[in-house]
């Protein structure tokens, strides 16, 4: 299974998970499961399995956080940006185009990068049934074994059976209730999981010939591709007109050579709260707890707290989840209705639907801890060796106070450097820059003070990242 190249797929935005996931920080790069992102567990799930350089794939404002977390997992991997989200048949596509660029024509095993397997050594045994019949030019969907009669998802009817799998009859849409009930007793039906395999030459033959127009404005994107540090670029302007659409409308429901692999390997989609709860350990009252929380005569419930204690008393089939800026409370039959409140607070143009309290940047991150009328206070931390881009702002004014480690501050012309209870200021209109050159992580207080006090009020004159 040498000739296998991973492309997972990281451009989801999670909304049913919110309000731990959001626009900006999207399940995929959360911790839901155990100590690692769901992004990293998909990208461990691999080390049984042979295989080239993964290929991940997600959007420009996403990159720095791919880049962190294979850095934090000793991980490598190439990394395509999409300069729109297309769903994924165009997405696939630019991973083939780049796959095929090496000189070699791989099977591609297409993963979302936020499922959950907790059964990997079935996992790698679908793996290798499915790369066999890829091998062989077919294209490969992953069924997954049904648990129960399941509204969420779309179905796969199994047809005649073939060496390690079946055809594909045909795709059906995410059914009733009753309709569910009898796909689930025939046992002919089983999940679409979202995942393939196949080769990328055969991939972008089928696409060319069932949606040329994705096929064409893809490959004319891929004509433009650049390196960017650690990305992959490609044309705006070109890849804005391709189409919208998955991997199943455009190749799998119209091609001759479909065949799918059964997968029973305790997967989920983690598609909402309600899902988690369904494959989480329980206590015995049948409640998943996550971080700080007390419950008293709670049963069926679950219960996530972000760092504060959260006590629940004589409760029954509840959902709460409580972030730094945020909390949800709903009955878990009425999780899926997250994506509702999720609509309604961009209507009002709130900020809780795209950014968390606590912001990734490609030098470390910030938590706004307290804001006001002309004011701001945010904890800053800076990775040891990375720094700042230099900088100017029009409206604010800023203070620096080292908590932790050792700063590098560049002022106008002067360099001072700073330690554990040293403190500076940053008048307004200064040039100015901040660097941890230190071996632990630098830890600082900023005040910010003026008339406006946005992310946009920043002039950058030099930036290690490529932002403008």
């Amino acid at each position: 299974m040498a000739n296998i190249r991973p492309i997972i797929m990281a451009g989801g935005s999670g909304t049913r998970l919110w309000p731990l996931s959001r626009q900006f920080f999207p399940k995929q790069f959360l911790s839901l499961d155990g100590e690692t992102t769901l992004m990293q567990s998909t990208l461990n799930r691999l080390a049984s399995i042979p295989h080239q350089t993964p290929t991940i794939i997600c959007n420009s404002q996403h990159r720095f956080i791919v880049a962190e977390q294979l850095r934090a997992s000793s991980s490598q991997a190439d990394i395509i940006l999409e300069p729109y989200g297309r769903n994924t048949a165009p997405a696939v596509a630019l991973a083939a185009f780049h796959a095929l660029d090496f000189g070699e024509d791989p099977v591609l095993l297409i993963l979302a990068s936020d499922h959950i397997i907790k059964n990997e050594p079935a996992f790698v045994s679908a793996v290798e049934k499915a790369n066999h019949l890829a091998e062989q030019g077919n294209l490969v969907t992953f069924g997954v074994v049904p648990t129960k009669a399941e509204t969420g998802f779309g179905y796969i009817k199994l047809g005649q059976a073939v060496e390690k799998g079946f055809e594909v009859a045909h795709f059906v849409e995410k059914p009733d209730l009753e309709t569910a009930k009898l796909y689930f007793e025939s046992k002919q039906y089983h999940w679409n999981s979202g995942m393939f395999m196949f080769k990328a030459s055969v991939y972008l033959n089928e696409l060319e010939s069932y949606r040329p127009d994705i096929y064409k404005v893809c490959k004319a994107a891929f004509e433009t591709q650049k390196s960017d540090i650690d990305f992959y670029r490609y044309d705006s302007d070109i890849f804005e007109s391709c189409p919208d659409e998955s991997i199943d409308y455009a190749v799998m429901e119209n091609t001759k050579a479909a065949v799918v692999v059964p997968l029973d390997a305790q997967w989920s989609d983690v598609g909402s709260w309600s899902s988690l709860w369904d494959i989480e350990a329980k206590d015995e009252r049948g409640n998943v707890c996550k971080g700080d929380v007390l419950t008293l005569n709670t049963n069926n419930s679950l219960i996530s707290s972000n760092d504060r204690l959260v006590a629940t008393i004589g409760l029954d089939d509840v959902v709460i989840v409580d972030t730094k800026d945020a909390v949800l409370v709903s009955k878990r039959s009425d999780v899926q209705q997250v994506k509702q409140i999720v609509a309604e607070l961009d209507a009002q143009g709130r900020k809780e639907t795209k950014h968390n309290r606590e912001v990734y940047r490609p030098w470390g991150k910030y938590d706004c801890i307290d804001a006001g009328d002309r004011f701001q206070v945010k904890r800053i931390t800076v990775k040891p060796g990375a720094k700042l881009s230099l900088q100017m702002h029009h409206h604010r004014a800023e203070h620096w106070v080292v908590v932790k480690g050792t700063a590098k501050v560049t002022k106008d012309d002067k360099e001072i450097l700073l330690t554990e209870n040293q403190s500076t200021y940053i008048p307004v209109g200064s040039v100015h820059a901040l660097e941890n050159p230190g071996l632990v992580n630098l830890e600082l207080i900023e005040v910010q003070s003026g008339s406006y006090l946005g992310e946009d009020d920043i002039v950058r004159y030099k930036d290690d990242y490529g932002r403008a």
